[in-house]
């Protein structure tokens, strides 16, 4: 048998080393790299993240409503404190969502969160929320936590967006201390 076959088995068996090892990295970074695209798009309904609101505010308004959720396993209690504001496009607005842990434990939980109608995640920006760090309430504690938003100008420029009247903010609170999760 020949030498030459053998080294190129040697080097295929490499190869597919390789792109094995590779697509496995790429499985593991796929999740980030996705919610880091949403967080950078709007996609799937994720709002945009913002350092200010613009200088110039519009006159169109729409109306915003808030909903609150907490996932299994999570045993706090959360609402928003407003149901509804509307808000002048372009204007910084403050809302509050309140959180209540009713256990004797210390608790702690991150927050997922959309925009609905999907479509205009990509105008609704915030400028601050409790939802960008992870937050622990100690026993019996109830906090409210903070939302700075905006719905960016450029909404009345888009023709599926500018007769839109109404926008869903939505949070689901996820408990980080759970026993699935020191698994």
């Amino acid at each position: 048998m020949s030498a030459v076959p053998l080294r190129q088995n040697g080097r295929l068996a490499w190869i597919l080393a390789g792109v094995v090892a590779g697509m496995l990295g790429l499985s593991f970074a796929s999740v980030p790299l996705y919610r880091l695209f949403c967080q950078l798009t709007g996609f799937d309904g994720t709002p945009l993240r913002a350092t200010a609101a613009p200088a110039v505010a519009g006159t169109h308004r729409v109306g915003v409503q808030f909903n609150a959720d907490v996932a299994r396993g999570m045993p706090w209690i959360f609402r928003p404190v407003q149901r509804e504001v509307t808000v002048t496009v372009g204007e910084p607005t403050l809302i509050a969502y309140r959180a209540h842990n009713p256990t004797g434990r210390a608790i702690s939980g991150q927050a997922s969160f959309n925009v609905t109608p999907e479509f205009v995640a990509k105008y609704f920006d915030k400028i601050e929320c409790f939802c960008f760090t992870e937050q622990t309430l100690q026993p019996n504690q109830t906090v409210d936590m903070p939302v700075s938003f905006f719905i960016d100008p450029a909404i009345v420029d888009d023709p599926d967006a500018r007769h839109l009247k109404s926008i869903t903010l939505s949070y689901t609170f996820f408990a980080l201390d759970t026993p699935e999760r020191k698994r």
